[in-house]
């Protein structure tokens, strides 16, 4: 026989969490996390369905890795290579992010000799509290090529 539930008698239940929670889109030093994303696909050479070779992209991210190893931002601001950014058609393709801030994604840049533009403009968006970056300030590589601004979460 099925146990009778009383439903006419409220059951009370105390459940004590503790949750930590990140308030601030900054870290503790006041200082927005931040990432630099280099699309490590862009510019590859395909054949038969396999990659041949080393890609554009991941070129570029060597350059900006051996770079950043004289950069200031280094620490605060890390580069991450991605698998893919779909953008195929306008590689090569980097993206600056950070927390309370404008995303950026650049397209069209090229292999060589846009290294420095590219840490040179993630310098300009760190020192911008909303990351905004107008376009006559940006570095010449960076001009051209924009794919996207993507408006903060917060």
């Amino acid at each position: 026989m099925p146990a009778e539930i009383d439903l006419s008698v409220p059951q009370i239940c105390e459940v004590q969490m503790t949750t930590t929670v990140n308030i601030s889109p900054t870290s503790p030093l006041g200082v927005a996390d931040h990432t630099l994303f280099v699309c490590k696909t862009c510019a590859s050479v395909w054949q038969d369905g396999k990659r041949l070779g080393e890609s554009g992209g991941e070129k570029l991210l060597s350059q900006l890795q051996q770079l950043a190893q004289d950069w200031d931002l280094r620490d605060e601001f890390p580069i991450k290579e991605v698998e893919c950014m779909s953008a195929c058609n306008r590689s090569c393709v980097v993206a600056f992010a950070a927390k309370g801030k404008l995303t950026y994604l650049f397209g069209d840049l090229a292999v060589d000799g846009s290294a420095s533009a590219v840490l040179e403009c993630a310098s300009q968006y760190y020192a911008k509290a909303n990351g905004l970056l107008p376009w006559s300030e940006r570095p010449e590589a960076l001009k051209k090529g924009i794919l996207a601004k993507i408006p903060p979460l917060s």
